[in-house]
């Protein structure tokens, strides 16, 4: 049986300003996609569709879109949080919704706001919005693997319990002293790791326009939903119906359209 090692959250203090782990773990997601998104240009369509010309592709659309991705992470992330894990309690205290220092972020918040942010992009620079989703879907997962490095850092988000016998098991100080799953290393690899592979090696290929995206919908989704049977639910949600948590219930619509949309593609004769 392991213990968590209570790294301390701050990562280094510099008089008054201190710098904390999960916030460096967010500046690697933001890079990593920055250094994957410049390779992602020489893939194709975009290397074919490279110039100068708003509805090309070219190292400025990295930036522009990074940039757009991370308003889209940050305020999708925190009213995802607010509507779909405490509504009620946000509803009574909507000022608090502005409190991100108090934790509270959703990936499916988070991704929604992601998708509000392509729209913007694709309809600004005269791209195809599947076009612009299939470009940056690939480099996400690796921000994804940071996000639960962090969550690991900090001890949050801990496993269910698990059987004393399990060699990895793991005591989280707070949350009794029986060993728990180290959920944020099942997601780290399953979310992060093996989605990217997945995604990076499907995306090499020129697809039809909206399949790498649709994948990446299936794929998180299916992995997910998985990990969700080892992670403790919510303590004010707890299980849902049909045996489910909220990270469940909420990746459901992610697998079924999905896959509706790759099948849609796969029929279209729209290529990229």
């Amino acid at each position: 049986m392991l213990i968590h090692p209570q790294i301390n959250p701050v990562a280094l203090q510099l008089g008054p300003l201190a710098i904390h782990w999960y916030g460096l773990t967010y500046l690697a997601a933001f890079g990593l996609f920055l250094l994957l998104a410049r390779q992602r240009l020489h893939h194709q369509p975009f290397a074919r569709l490279a110039g100068n010309a708003p509805s090309q592709w070219k190292k400025q659309d990295v930036e522009d879109i990074l940039f757009l991705g991370v308003m889209g992470v940050i305020l999708g992330g925190r009213l995802g949080y607010c509507l779909f894990y405490k509504p009620m309690y946000y509803a009574a205290h909507p000022l608090e919704i502005f409190a991100v220092w108090q934790g509270g972020m959703s990936f499916h918040g988070g991704f929604l706001g992601v998708i509000a942010a392509a729209i913007w992009y694709s309809y600004s620079r005269k791209k195809p919005f599947w076009q612009v989703m299939d470009f940056g879907v690939p480099c996400a997962p690796t921000g994804l693997a940071a996000g639960r490095i962090g969550n690991f850092i900090n001890g949050e988000l801990p496993g269910r319990l698990a059987d004393p016998s399990l060699p990895w098991g793991m005591v989280f100080r707070g949350y009794g002293d029986a060993p728990r799953h180290p959920s944020q290393i099942y997601q780290f690899l399953l979310e992060g790791l093996l989605l990217f592979v997945v995604m990076w090696i499907y995306a090499r290929k020129e697809r039809k326009q909206g399949q790498v995206a649709a994948v990446f919908f299936v794929g998180y989704g299916i992995l997910r939903f998985a990990a969700e049977f080892f992670r403790e639910p919510d303590a004010h949600l707890g299980i849902l119906s049909l045996g489910m948590s909220m990270g469940q219930w909420l990746c459901v619509p992610m697998i079924i359209g999905g896959a509706a949309l790759w099948i849609w593609f796969n029929k279209s004769n729209t290529n990229k």
